[in-house]
Protein backbone atom coordinates (compact mmCIF):
# COMPACT_ATOMS: atom_id res chain seq x y z
CA UNK A 1 0.00 0.00 0.00
CA UNK A 2 1.43 3.29 -0.68
CA UNK A 3 1.64 6.08 1.47
CA UNK A 4 -1.46 8.41 -0.35
CA UNK A 5 -3.31 5.42 -0.41
CA UNK A 6 -2.68 4.84 3.37
CA UNK A 7 -3.37 8.42 4.24
CA UNK A 8 -6.48 8.59 2.78
CA UNK A 9 -7.77 5.55 4.25
CA UNK A 10 -6.72 6.66 7.69
CA UNK A 11 -8.59 10.33 6.85
CA UNK A 12 -11.94 8.56 5.81
CA UNK A 13 -11.69 6.22 8.79
CA UNK A 14 -11.36 8.98 11.07
CA UNK A 15 -13.86 11.01 8.73
CA UNK A 16 -16.76 8.73 8.90
CA UNK A 17 -15.82 8.11 12.93
CA UNK A 18 -16.65 11.63 13.22
CA UNK A 19 -19.38 11.57 11.40
CA UNK A 20 -20.88 8.46 13.29
CA UNK A 21 -20.20 10.67 16.74
CA UNK A 22 -22.43 13.14 15.14
CA UNK A 23 -25.03 11.32 13.73
CA UNK A 24 -25.42 9.54 16.88
CA UNK A 25 -25.89 13.13 18.56
CA UNK A 26 -28.84 14.12 16.87
CA UNK A 27 -31.01 11.68 19.40
CA UNK A 28 -34.77 11.72 19.82
CA UNK A 29 -35.19 10.07 23.68
CA UNK A 30 -37.93 7.41 23.64
CA UNK A 31 -40.00 6.68 26.46
CA UNK A 32 -38.25 3.92 27.42
CA UNK A 33 -34.86 5.92 28.26
CA UNK A 34 -33.34 4.83 24.60
CA UNK A 35 -32.98 6.52 22.12
CA UNK A 36 -32.95 7.25 18.25
CA UNK A 37 -30.58 8.58 16.32
CA UNK A 38 -28.05 8.97 12.82
CA UNK A 39 -24.90 6.71 13.82
CA UNK A 40 -26.34 3.54 12.24
CA UNK A 41 -27.18 5.09 8.61
CA UNK A 42 -23.27 6.49 9.12
CA UNK A 43 -22.26 3.38 9.83
CA UNK A 44 -23.74 1.73 6.87
CA UNK A 45 -22.54 4.14 4.62
CA UNK A 46 -19.40 3.49 5.62
CA UNK A 47 -19.55 0.17 4.90
CA UNK A 48 -20.47 0.56 1.15
CA UNK A 49 -18.20 3.35 0.81
CA UNK A 50 -15.13 2.71 2.31
CA UNK A 51 -15.28 -1.47 2.78
CA UNK A 52 -16.36 -3.66 5.63
CA UNK A 53 -13.05 -3.00 7.49
CA UNK A 54 -12.94 0.62 7.70
CA UNK A 55 -16.33 1.03 7.80
CA UNK A 56 -16.98 -1.14 10.65
CA UNK A 57 -13.91 0.25 12.56
CA UNK A 58 -15.09 3.82 11.80
CA UNK A 59 -18.41 3.34 12.98
CA UNK A 60 -17.05 1.21 16.25
CA UNK A 61 -14.70 4.26 16.59
CA UNK A 62 -17.89 6.77 16.41
CA UNK A 63 -20.39 4.86 18.95
CA UNK A 64 -17.41 4.11 21.35
CA UNK A 65 -16.23 7.88 21.14
CA UNK A 66 -19.87 9.13 22.04
CA UNK A 67 -20.79 6.59 24.71
CA UNK A 68 -17.00 7.84 26.14
CA UNK A 69 -18.05 11.68 25.61
CA UNK A 70 -21.72 10.72 27.61
CA UNK A 71 -21.75 8.44 30.17
CA UNK A 72 -21.81 5.48 28.73
CA UNK A 73 -18.21 4.05 28.75
CA UNK A 74 -18.95 0.61 30.32
CA UNK A 75 -20.85 0.09 26.77
CA UNK A 76 -18.38 1.34 24.57
CA UNK A 77 -16.63 -1.96 24.00
CA UNK A 78 -19.95 -3.73 22.97
CA UNK A 79 -20.84 -1.10 20.66
CA UNK A 80 -17.25 -1.14 19.06
CA UNK A 81 -17.81 -5.42 18.49
CA UNK A 82 -21.81 -5.10 16.97
CA UNK A 83 -20.37 -2.39 14.53
CA UNK A 84 -17.93 -5.09 13.46
CA UNK A 85 -20.98 -7.66 13.23
CA UNK A 86 -23.82 -5.07 11.57
CA UNK A 87 -21.53 -4.37 9.52
CA UNK A 88 -20.41 -7.98 8.80
CA UNK A 89 -24.15 -8.81 7.74
CA UNK A 90 -24.10 -5.62 5.47
CA UNK A 91 -20.78 -6.72 4.09
CA UNK A 92 -22.20 -10.59 3.54
CA UNK A 93 -24.91 -8.69 1.41
CA UNK A 94 -22.37 -6.84 -0.53
CA UNK A 95 -20.58 -10.15 -1.76
CA UNK A 96 -23.94 -11.36 -2.29
CA UNK A 97 -24.50 -9.07 -4.62
CA UNK A 98 -20.78 -9.61 -6.42
CA UNK A 99 -20.10 -5.92 -4.94
CA UNK A 100 -22.45 -4.76 -7.68
CA UNK A 101 -25.06 -2.38 -5.85
CA UNK A 102 -26.26 -0.38 -8.80
CA UNK A 103 -30.21 -0.31 -7.97
CA UNK A 104 -32.23 0.90 -4.79
CA UNK A 105 -33.57 -2.16 -4.31
CA UNK A 106 -30.16 -3.55 -3.28
CA UNK A 107 -29.55 -0.85 -0.76
CA UNK A 108 -32.86 -1.44 0.48
CA UNK A 109 -31.74 -5.26 0.77
CA UNK A 110 -28.28 -4.62 2.30
CA UNK A 111 -30.33 -2.01 5.13
CA UNK A 112 -33.03 -4.07 5.73
CA UNK A 113 -30.72 -7.02 6.58
CA UNK A 114 -28.07 -4.86 8.11
CA UNK A 115 -31.37 -3.58 10.41
CA UNK A 116 -32.14 -7.38 11.43
CA UNK A 117 -28.79 -7.85 12.69
CA UNK A 118 -29.11 -4.52 14.92
CA UNK A 119 -32.39 -5.82 16.06
CA UNK A 120 -30.97 -9.05 16.91
CA UNK A 121 -27.60 -7.82 18.76
CA UNK A 122 -29.71 -4.91 20.68
CA UNK A 123 -32.25 -7.74 22.19
CA UNK A 124 -29.25 -9.81 22.77
CA UNK A 125 -27.29 -6.91 24.79
CA UNK A 126 -30.59 -6.14 26.57
CA UNK A 127 -31.29 -9.76 27.36
CA UNK A 128 -27.98 -10.04 28.99
CA UNK A 129 -27.87 -7.23 30.59
CA UNK A 130 -31.21 -7.98 32.54
CA UNK A 131 -29.69 -11.54 33.27
CA UNK A 132 -26.74 -10.01 34.58
CA UNK A 133 -28.79 -7.40 36.45
CA UNK A 134 -30.66 -10.58 38.49
CA UNK A 135 -33.96 -11.01 36.51
CA UNK A 136 -34.73 -14.67 34.88
CA UNK A 137 -34.62 -15.20 31.38
CA UNK A 138 -38.62 -14.34 30.70
CA UNK A 139 -38.25 -10.97 32.43
CA UNK A 140 -34.68 -9.66 31.00
CA UNK A 141 -36.25 -10.93 27.25
CA UNK A 142 -39.12 -9.38 27.96
CA UNK A 143 -37.51 -5.85 29.27
CA UNK A 144 -35.52 -6.10 25.89
CA UNK A 145 -38.05 -6.46 24.38
CA UNK A 146 -39.99 -3.12 25.41
CA UNK A 147 -36.73 -1.20 24.34
CA UNK A 148 -36.55 -2.19 20.88
CA UNK A 149 -38.96 0.50 19.57
CA UNK A 150 -35.73 2.70 19.54
CA UNK A 151 -33.75 0.16 17.86
CA UNK A 152 -37.03 0.11 15.07
CA UNK A 153 -36.95 3.46 14.99
CA UNK A 154 -33.57 3.48 13.83
CA UNK A 155 -33.47 0.96 11.45
CA UNK A 156 -36.40 2.41 9.60
CA UNK A 157 -34.42 5.56 9.43
CA UNK A 158 -31.43 4.26 8.56
CA UNK A 159 -32.87 2.11 5.66
CA UNK A 160 -34.83 5.70 4.37
CA UNK A 161 -31.22 7.83 4.46
CA UNK A 162 -28.83 5.10 3.03
CA UNK A 163 -31.08 4.40 0.10
CA UNK A 164 -31.37 8.00 -0.34
CA UNK A 165 -28.03 9.17 -0.20
CA UNK A 166 -25.60 6.42 -0.97
CA UNK A 167 -25.82 6.76 -4.77
CA UNK A 168 -25.37 10.67 -4.63
CA UNK A 169 -22.45 10.01 -1.63
CA UNK A 170 -20.95 7.50 -4.28
CA UNK A 171 -20.79 9.18 -7.16
CA UNK A 172 -19.51 12.19 -4.99
CA UNK A 173 -16.57 10.11 -3.67
CA UNK A 174 -15.70 8.89 -7.36
CA UNK A 175 -15.24 12.07 -8.50
CA UNK A 176 -13.10 12.98 -5.52
CA UNK A 177 -10.63 10.26 -5.66
CA UNK A 178 -10.66 9.94 -9.27
CA UNK A 179 -8.48 13.36 -9.25
CA UNK A 180 -5.15 12.97 -8.94
CA UNK A 181 -4.17 16.45 -8.18
CA UNK A 182 -4.02 15.59 -4.11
Amino acid sequence: MNKQHSTTSIVLVGLFAALTVLGTMIKIPMPTGAFAHLGNSVLLLAVLLIGYKKGALAGGLGFAIFDVLNGFAAEAPYFILESFIVGGAAAFMILFFHHNIDTFWKVIVIASVTGIAKIIMTQLKNTVMGLLAGADFTVAFASGLSKLPATLINVVTTIVIVTLVYFPLKKAMNVIFSRQSF
